[in-house]
């Protein structure tokens, strides 16, 4: 079956199969259709968890009791509900970005063990991932990028880049600046077209796809 990364809460997940990385994902949540990623190096069948949203049960089915790592990509809620339920279950390592930490643990109850930054990596066995900071959405939201050695790149958005634009500010002229020009530096001055990019809700995309519209995006403010 060809992945399309088209999934939907209550649906079937998606599998992608990489030279030396697995990427399952699936939607959860019927009202807010929050997708998350379980990544799985195929050398040491190690497995990471982007985002335990929501529906923990149907989550620790999928990851299996081994899993090593889950990494919240920001603090808002709907993004982290299962948190608690999935490391209470496994003892996996609890992976965020440095600004929202605290914000996490106060929300969830679960302590965050690795406070990342620019410069950090989260490892899945034999596999390296790059943190990308991405203020803005969040003071502290992060996104990964996996460099395949086989292919191109992968970047996990979490919610600061979507097909059709960047993440939410809320009105806030500040938070959009600051998260159109990271998004623009970090991500589409950095990465070339042909990434394919995984976001926090809805569909995947490429950056060929979306780097046309930058100016567009900043100009209407959202």
């Amino acid at each position: 079956m060809t992945y399309t990364g088209a999934v939907r809460p209550g649906g079937d997940p998606d599998v992608r199969e990489l030279s030396r990385l697995t990427i399952t994902k699936v939607a959860v949540n019927e009202k807010m259709s929050n997708n998350c990623y379980l990544l799985e190096c195929r050398s040491t069948g190690e497995r990471l968890l982007v985002d335990a949203a929501d529906e923990g049960a149907l989550l620790l089915e999928m990851t299996g009791p081994a899993l090593a790592t889950v990494v919240t990509t920001h603090q808002h809620w709907d993004h982290h509900q299962a948190l608690r339920e999935v490391v209470l279950a496994t003892g996996a390592t609890t992976v965020a970005g440095i600004p929202d930490a605290a914000a996490i643990t106060e929300q969830t109850g679960v302590d965050i063990d690795r406070a990342v930054g620019e410069g950090d990596t989260v490892t899945v066995g034999e596999v390296s991932l790059q943190v990308i900071p991405i203020a803005g959405h969040t003071p502290g939201s992060i996104c990964l990028r996996y460099d395949d050695p086989d292919g191109h790149p992968h970047l996990f958005t979490g919610d600061c880049l979507f097909p059709g634009g960047v993440g939410a500010t809320f009105g806030d002229a500040a938070a959009f600046a600051q998260l159109i020009d990271e998004v623009e530096t970090k991500i589409f001055g950095t990465l070339p077209d042909d990434t394919w990019f995984y976001p926090g809700h809805g569909d995947d995309g490429q950056l060929v796809n979306e780097r046309p519209h930058l100016a567009e995006w900043r100009e209407r403010g959202w």
